[in-house]
């Protein structure tokens, strides 16, 4: 499923399961683990929240870091890049399976 695909799913209000490759988020999530998402906004996540976004273009799960009413969310990784400031937030990790 495309990123694109996703946030539309989140859009419409659906929580799924899906994976995505990588190891920037753990040990949070895995190289292809599988994660639920649920719909939420930028202003109703917090501090070590793991979301679903878009940062510059380009949709990934990754952890927030910092929150600002007017700039948004802050997107890391888990090994502490800073991905940047997006207030385009579909959704949020609810449960990390296995």
């Amino acid at each position: 499923m495309t990123g694109e695909q996703k946030r539309q799913k989140l859009a419409a209000g659906d929580t799924f399961v899906t994976r995505e490759p990588g190891n920037s988020m753990v040990p949070i999530i895995r190289h292809n683990q599988k994660h639920s998402l649920a719909p939420c906004k930028y202003d109703d996540v917090c501090v070590g929240d793991v979301v679903f976004c878009r940062v510059r273009g380009s949709y990934m799960t990754h952890k927030v870091t910092a929150v600002n009413c007017k700039r948004g969310v802050q997107i890391s990784n888990n090994r502490g890049h800073v991905n940047g400031w997006t207030k385009n937030v579909f959704g949020r990790v609810v449960e990390v399976y296995g």
